[in-house]
Formats: C-alpha cells, structure tokens, sequence
C-alpha cells in the first residue's frame, strides 16, 4: 500500500516580541530580541507526520526571499519532500507578526504573501502527482477556498483518502467538508461547520454526530486536554482521552502535531479510531517544550506513550 502524505497548505514565518505588555492603540512597546520561528498550520503538519517515519511531501507557496529560502531548508532538514512548493517572485512569504507578554497573551497580525496566492492548478498538479505514491492527502485552510477545493476535489476524483482541517471555517469550502474522508475540527470550529451546514449546535458529541451523518464524513474533534472525540458516518461516537502530562509548557501546534500524525497514521492503513488514538498521543506529548516545532513528539516516543 502506498503510505506517503501529501499536505496541502500554509507556510509562515513567525516574528515574536516578548514584552512586559502588550501595545494598545498607536502606542509602542520594546522587547529585548526578536525570536523566528517557522509556523502555517500545512508546514507544522508536515513536520509532524514525518516524526512518524512516513514519506511525506508538502505543497504550497512561499516567496523568492530570504525567509522562504530558511523556511525550506528547515522543512527539507525535518525530512519533508519540498519539490511540490511554488517559489514565486512577486510576493513575499507569508509572515505572522506577534507580541507576547509577561502572562504569555498575545496579539497577532498575518500577512498571507504567498499562502494567499497558491493556485488551484498547481495544488491539482500536485494531488494527481500524489497518486501511486500517496496514501493520504492533508489540507488545511488557511490557503485561498479554491485551493482548498482543488485539492479535495482532486482526491476525491483518483480515490485518494483526504482529511480536511477546517481552521478556519470557510462558507466556500461546505463543499469540500461533504467530498473530504475525514473532518478534523476543534470545538469551536464544529460549531462554525453546524453554521455553514445549516446545523443545529447542541452539545459537541450530538453536533459531531450530526455533521458526520451529513457529509458522509469521520468527524474527529480535538479538544485540547480533554483528547478528541471520532464520530463516524453512522453516527457512533467515541471518546478519546489525552494523556496526563505534568510538564505543560506551550500548547501552540498541538493541534498541528495531531492532524500529522493522523494523516501518517491513516496513510499506513490505521482505522479512523486507532490513527485517532495516536494522534492524541502524539499531541498531547507535544505540549512539553516551547514552540510549535520543537515538541513534536518522534513515533518511538508516541508508540511508547499510554494513557
């Protein structure tokens, strides 16, 4: 069975402030250094299923600079395959600007660059080129709808099977939530997907269930520390616990190590429920160190991980 991972989306680079505060309306604060940190939810994900030992390979965009360039290399030294990424010339790479404070709230402003300017065609190019190889195919969307589109519609055509990570929430991307194999919003965005879907929102297990009979779709649902919750298409609900870790130091990219290590794990030929499991593992170890990068957690440490 072919077990590679294709994931589709965003790429940034993370520019942090730490500050005694942060800056209200026209007003500046001044931090002692500013730290870089590679960041986009489509990059993270890639970084996190090849900890688990699958072949995987990344497609988006980043721009002809300098950023893009040490963006890259960081993904091509992680083991990730980074023929599939478009290096365009007339916009830069995308970059999260942020300020942190002394209790660790932030304020945080995007600049897409090149996510925003990924197309549809060259995402298309990449999934057919997906195919014999792939066994999965991951797509985020912070990348414009079409390219989302594109890239579920595609797998949908060749067979491949394809998870959707709905964050953020898209109307135009309804579509691609009822032709995708697996869903894999947090809490707050099954609320926005009942939205889109003309659904009613209850309580998170009913919701998920709702949305899973609706588009066909496994519905898996992090949250947070509480785990994840996997409804199926026939509307049965498990819940999945987290781990217990004493040592939580940084949330950010729990949500990314655990599609990564989904999609491997589906690519390998896991059920939905299993590769579930793993993929809470796999986030909730991923809390112990500082940055979305840094604690992604490698399959011996996940394997070796019990409730």
């Amino acid at each position: 069975m072919s077990n590679g991972v294709l994931v589709v989306g965003a790429l940034n680079v993370d520019l942090v402030v730490a500050a005694d505060r942060l800056p209200g309306p026209g007003e500046t604060v001044v931090g002692p250094r500013l730290d870089k940190f590679g960041g986009g939810k489509g990059a993270n994900a890639a970084i996190a299923a090849a900890r688990m030992k699958v072949p995987v390979r990344y497609c988006g965009a980043v721009g002809d600079d300098e950023l893009g360039r040490e963006a890259l290399a960081e993904l091509s030294a992680s083991g990730v395959d980074v023929t599939d990424v478009a290096v365009l010339d007339d916009v830069a790479t995308g970059t999260a600007l942020i300020v942190v404070d002394a209790a660790g709230e932030n304020q945080i402003a995007v600049a897409a660059g090149a996510n925003a300017a990924l197309t549809p065609a060259h995402v298309r190019l990449a999934v057919e080129r997906a195919e014999g190889w792939a066994g999965c195919v991951l797509v985020s969307t912070e990348i414009s709808p079409a390219a989302v589109n594109a890239a579920v519609a595609a797998a949908s055509e060749i067979g491949l099977l394809c998870v959707l990570n709905p964050a953020p929430v898209h109307d135009e991307v309804v579509a691609s939530a009822r032709a995708a194999s697996v869903l894999t919003p947090n809490s707050s965005e099954l609320r926005d997907l009942c939205t889109a879907l003309s659904l009613q929102f209850t309580d998170v297990g009913e919701a998920a269930a709702t949305v899973a009979r609706a588009t066909g779709a496994y519905l898996v649902v992090t949250r947070g520390s509480h785990g994840a919750l996997v409804a199926g298409p026939d509307g049965t609900v498990d819940h999945l616990p987290a781990l217990t870790v004493s040592d939580v130091r940084d949330t950010t990219g729990a949500g990314d190590t655990f599609n990564g290590a989904l999609a491997a794990a589906l690519s390998s030929g896991m059920p939905v429920g299993a590769a579930s499991t793993l993929a809470v593992r796999a986030a909730s170890l991923s809390v112990r160190h500082v940055g979305a990068r840094t604690g992604m957690p490698f399959v011996e440490e996940v394997n070796a991980a019990h409730v």
